[in-house]
């Protein structure tokens, strides 16, 4: 095989639209390399019960590529990992893409200004450039919990469902309550003889407006302009819920309201309520959406419990007060590591620069997209572009067109590689960090995955989305040196 000019690695939402915006361009000598044996990333590996986007779909889809034919507002899993196969189908992406290639290093080769990009079964590429699409929430997380080990029964993590163990009429403990178990408690919760679910720190939930689209409204979705027009309603809806994370989180009150209406609905017993009741403002941490969470809790063979957890013992789980609480299986939903695992491996840039060495003070980047000393090196959702109130496909297709752009601009003037100047990104952070330090992810009185271990914010864009939109439309050739 001929050397590749570009790399991008990993086939989920980020790097599928990479590659197609490649071909579309006119930039066919590329290669996907993924990790696993097939393409998806999230929506791939996350089969757990009753998993499904939170973003509704007309939205938390590609704009060139609408589907009418959702099943629901809010799709399952299966439908979003087929829409992506699909999309792969029609732009011709598949022969492009190599799996069972975990990349394991990248170093940049200062004489040829070439990466090369090593995998973990030895093979070697020198492209030109390499985008990163790996994404930041796919490695999970467990709980360093005292006796985990010795657990004697099933013991799984959400994002690694275990579909072999059979939970009907057995006794469940869940660990965590973020985004994955709001979805499968309802699931579970019928077949379980016991759940037991532990909470850390109670999540803000509104109601979900999750609706079965009939078959006459996705025949009108197929009108031309119908499904445009509704991915534009939807967006801007979307868009006004930023006011209060983006301008000042006392309009989050708001959010507030319809969130403690909501509980107050469908929890009767004021003690549930209680303890289920966040003390820090909304926003904060994510904002979750489930209308059957509450009512699962609700359930007579489901128990809620607040206290921390001492210990994991073979066939149970300790609180803090010493409460033994039987266990046959245990289902971690306890989130993923959050920074972009490219962090973790061997990655040397300029001059023998290690990224580990660049983001020491903090991961940072230029528009999360580019990092000095790492000429021709792309990260897609990288530092600061994720979101609290809207889709991220939309930032994935910002950040492609610029490293489209990025890739012109080296045609048009010859160069050979392209590195942002250290003094544009350091500034580009400094004004990113001060928008950032009084909005709700750091004023809100809470301990989020949001924030690094010295409390400073490397995950959320603190804007609108149209802002970065217009701020990405176009690469600032004065931010850059250009390497001949």
């Amino acid at each position: 095989m001929l050397e590749p000019g570009i790399v991008v690695i990993g086939s989920g939402f980020a790097g599928v639209c990479m590659a197609i915006k490649l071909k579309s361009a006119g930039y066919h000598d590329f290669v996907i390399l993924e990790k696993a044996a097939d393409l998806g990333g999230t929506w791939r590996d996350n089969t757990y019960p009753g998993c499904a986007c939170d973003v509704p779909s007309p939205l938390y889809s590609y704009s060139f590529e609408l589907n009418p034919a959702w099943s629901r507002l809010f799709s399952p899993q299966d439908e979003i990992w087929a829409y992506l196969r699909r999309c792969v189908d029609k732009y011709g992406i598949a022969p492009h893409i190599r799996y069972g290639r975990r990349v394991v290093s990248l170093e940049y080769d200062d004489g040829a200004r070439r990466w090369e990009v090593t995998t973990e079964g030895g093979e070697v590429l020198r492209p030109h450039a390499v985008v990163s699409g790996v994404g930041a929430l796919h490695i999970p997380k467990f709980p360093d919990i005292p006796g985990r080990e010795a657990f004697a029964g099933p013991a799984f993590h959400s994002a690694e469902w275990d579909h072999s163990a059979d939970l009907a009429g057995r006794r469940v403990a869940v660990i965590g309550t973020g985004a994955s178990a709001v979805q499968f408690v309802p699931r579970i919760a019928p077949l379980a003889g016991r759940l037991t679910v532990f909470q850390r720190t109670p999540p803000w939930i509104h109601p979900k407006p999750d609706l079965v689209l009939p078959d006459r409204m996705r025949r009108a979705l197929r009108l031309p302009g119908a499904a445009r027009t509704l991915r534009h309603g939807i967006y801007w809806l979307l868009e006004t819920r930023a006011l209060g994370f983006t301008v000042d989180p006392r309009l989050m009150k708001a959010h507030e309201r319809l969130a403690l209406r909501h509980l107050e609905a469908q929890v009767p017993d004021p003690e549930l309520r209680r303890r289920l009741t966040p003390g820090y403002t909304i926003g904060c941490k994510r904002v979750l959406i489930s209308s059957d969470y509450y009512p699962a809790l609700n359930r007579d063979n489901v128990a809620l419990v607040t206290d921390p957890i001492r210990e994991i013992r073979q066939r149970s789980v300790v609180d803090a007060t010493g409460t033994e609480h039987p266990a046959d299986v245990i289902v971690y939903g306890t989130g993923f590591k959050v920074t972009d695992s490219l962090h973790d491996r061997r990655i040397i840039g300029r001059n023998g620069l290690k990224l580990q060495d660049a983001w020491e003070r903090g991961i940072e980047a230029y528009y999360g997209i580019t990092t000095s000393g790492f000429p021709n090196l792309f990260f897609l959702l990288g530092p600061n572009t994720g979101l609290g109130h809207n889709s991220v496909v939309f930032m994935i297709e910002s950040q492609v067109r610029y490293v489209v752009d990025c890739l012109r601009l080296l045609s048009r003037t010859r160069a050979t590689a392209i590195d942002v100047r250290p003094e544009r990104q350091r500034a580009f952070n400094r004004r990113l960090q001060e928008r950032l330090d009084p909005l709700v992810w750091t004023s809100g009185g809470c301990a989020s995955w949001y924030l690094d271990e010295h409390g400073v914010n490397r995950t959320i864009w603190p804007g609108f989305t149209f802002e970065y939109w217009a701020r990405t439309r176009k690469v600032n050739r004065d931010a850059y040196e250009l390497i001949y």
